[in-house]
Formats: C-alpha cells, structure tokens, sequence
C-alpha cells in the first residue's frame, strides 16, 4: 500500500516536488490549501506523514509552522533540502512590459525582489501557493497576469517562462520536514529540534546556551515566541546538531531538571548540503 502524504499546495508545488524526491512516484499525495489541515490530517490519519516547509535560506524561519507543530504534537521524522529556483511565467505570447500584475506564495516574491524591482509597474500580489497561481492563469486565461513558481509549474500548466532563476539569491535552499503522529527511531541520529520554556530568571538564556555550548551542541537555529498564558515569558524553538550521542543526552537531562520545560520534536540525520 502506498504512503499518503499531505502537501500543503497542488501538482507542480515545491512541497509536491519534496513528496516525490522523498517518497517515489508511487505515494499518493493528499494536497491542502493551508498549512493547519495539512497538520491536521497526520493527527486523525488521514495521512501517514506531511511535508511541510519550515524555513528559507533567504526569507528565514516560517513561524506559524513551529506553532502547528508544537500544538498538534507532532514528531519531525527528516529533514530535506530543495534548492529553489523562481520562473516568472506567463500565457505564451506576452512580453514582460505587458504584464500589470504578479502574483506568487509570499515567500516567492520576496526571494524575487531584486528582479521585480526593475519592473516597478507590476503589481506584486501575495497568494496561497506558487503552482496555483500558475494553474489558475491557465485555466481562466488571464492575460497580463504572471507566476513565480518552479518550471515544473510551467509545464503543468502550459505558461511560457518569461525569465528564467530570477531569485536574489541563486545558492537558495528551502528547508523541508517531513512529519508523523508517533516518533520515528532512525538509525543514525545527530540532530534535534527542541522547544525549551526557560525559567523567567535574569541571564536564564546566556546560561542556557553556555550549558549546551558545553556539551558540544551547535545550534542551528533559535527562534523565540512569547508564551501567551504567562506574559513575559518566552519559549525557544531550537534546532541543535551534536557528534555525540550520550552528551546531547546529558545536556537534555541538564535542560529539564534545571533550565524549564523540555519538549523534543525529533532527532533524526542532519540533511543541510
């Protein structure tokens, strides 16, 4: 039987493109329109896993994600790293100078910004996804209207591609994660994403950080949020990589018995190229 595998966004998305690379051509792909039914549907198991995107090299952390994780106590299974590459497209037989508007996911444009900014008279329109944006332009033929999607976009949906990698940064990587309701045991395992509500205590965060500096863990990521019961009180989503196995434990039991509350959302195979 094959796995269902809950995208947020339709054929030709890059979270579709993450499915297939992670999965095969022969999982069946249950796709959303928003990122909270995509969480959603892996708690009532409509779903085996998700795939959700949970960062950019450019435009940083997708903070909602973090929460939709955290709320449905989801487990993070993997991680994988798609580069992005952003076509500006278009019904054939137009020309960029005849274009009034664009519209793309929130993150296409502003990875684009440098390139859209030469064009000053094309509207820049936020959007749901990047490959519906594209479907739509198809299907009730919208002339003067272009997407940012991927070529794969392109050639789904018939557009001609007006101009090719117009994201600022070219070496530009989104970071995926793959989820289930359960944990997974991987075999190798050297990287943990966590969420620590430190004690509301002066220098609490500097002591913090030197204690897992100490047991060797380099963080990759901290993000803060507020902690809406108790104002003033903040919670770190933290992304750690670790060589060794029993000191990333003893850290972990140090952060529980003397820093605040511990939650860990995964440990699997650390993917960054």
């Amino acid at each position: 039987m094959s796995l269902k595998i809950a995208i947020q966004g339709i054929p030709g998305s890059f979270h579709h493109q993450v499915a297939l690379l992670e999965f095969g051509k022969d999982c069946k792909i249950i796709p959303f329109n928003t990122f909270e039914p995509v969480a959603k549907s892996v708690v009532e198991e409509i779903a085996d896993v998700a795939v959700m995107a949970i960062e950019n090299s450019i435009a940083g952390a997708i903070l909602p994600n973090y929460e939709l994780i955290d709320r449905y106590d989801l487990h993070i299974w993997d991680e994988f790293y798609l580069p992005i590459s952003h076509q500006l497209m278009a019904l054939p037989g137009q020309k960029i100078e005849e274009l009034t508007q664009v519209r793309s996911h929130p993150m296409a444009l502003l990875q684009c910004k440098q390139f859209l900014g030469q064009f000053p008279n094309l509207l820049q329109l936020d959007d749901m996804d990047t490959a519906s944006v594209a479907k739509r332009i198809q299907d009730e033929k919208l002339r003067g209207t272009a997407a940012i999607a991927s070529k794969i976009a392109a050639a789904s949906y018939g557009l001609e591609i007006l101009a090719e990698d117009i994201q600022t940064v070219k070496h530009n990587f989104t970071r995926f994660i793959i989820l289930g309701k359960e944990p997974k045991n991987a075999p190798f395992t050297d990287k943990a994403s966590l969420k620590i509500t430190i004690k509301n205590e002066s220098g609490g965060l500097a002591k913090l950080l030197t204690m897992l500096a100490k047991y060797g863990l380099n963080l990759s990521k901290i993000q803060s949020i507020p902690v809406m019961e108790k104002p003033w009180e903040y919670a770190f989503f933290i992304d750690a990589v670790f060589q060794n196995w029993e000191n990333y434990q003893q850290a972990m039991d140090q952060v529980a018995r003397d820093f605040g509350e511990l939650k860990i959302f995964g440990e699997y195979k650390n993917r960054k190229p």
